[in-house]
């Protein structure tokens, strides 16, 4: 009988430790370094985690950081990888943006992260997965202070061609506060 319950308590034990490997399985990733974050991030990718959400701003406990959360994919494997670009320079962001979607990558989230320094930077997370051939996209970056600029712009860059991924409030280099808008649109 003592056997018999040790092997059960051997069997559950084991399920537990399974579970993390299931589908739906989270992380939460937080740290004040892009850097670091990218590392996380990559390392999270290749146990076939993907990415859910971003933060960036201040926790209660940690200070001014950016939080990701990473999921296991519910249908689906592999592994995935991450870039992490991190600039307060809108016309580079949108250059090397445009690099990495060469590359294969797709944007996934963007965030605005103050550094340890005192800077606020505009985080933009892309993702791929390797073993998929990925759409390509052209990325376009909008900055402005006015709304009504960035419709303006929008609508100069191709009704219907574009699409917009996401919109983050950023800081610019002289202290003023503007709207970042990035949008992107399929290449054949």
């Amino acid at each position: 009988m003592k056997i018999a319950g040790l092997v059960v308590v051997c069997l559950l034990l084991s399920a537990g430790s399974g579970a993390a490997q299931e589908a739906g399985a989270f992380r939460v990733l937080a740290t004040s370094r892009t850097s670091t974050m990218q590392k996380e991030m990559q390392s999270a990718g290749d146990a076939g985690f993907r990415f859910a959400a971003v933060m960036g701003g201040e926790t209660a406990v940690g200070g001014k950081e950016v939080v990701v959360v990473m999921q296991r994919p519910v249908e689906g494997s592999g592994k995935y990888e991450y870039r992490l670009l991190a600039t307060s320079r809108t016309s580079t962001m949108e250059r090397e943006m445009q690099q990495a979607a060469d590359a294969g990558f797709q944007y996934v989230g963007q965030t605005v992260f103050e550094s340890l320094f005192g800077g606020k930077e505009v985080v933009v997370i892309l993702e791929r997965n390797p073993a998929v051939p990925a759409q390509r996209y052209q990325y376009r970056l909008f900055a402005t202070t006015r709304t009504s600029t960035l419709e303006k712009e929008l609508k100069q860059a191709g009704e219907g061609t574009y699409e917009v991924v996401g919109m983050t409030l950023g800081e610019t280099s002289i202290g003023g506060t503007e709207l970042v808008a990035i949008a992107r649109r399929r290449v054949k």
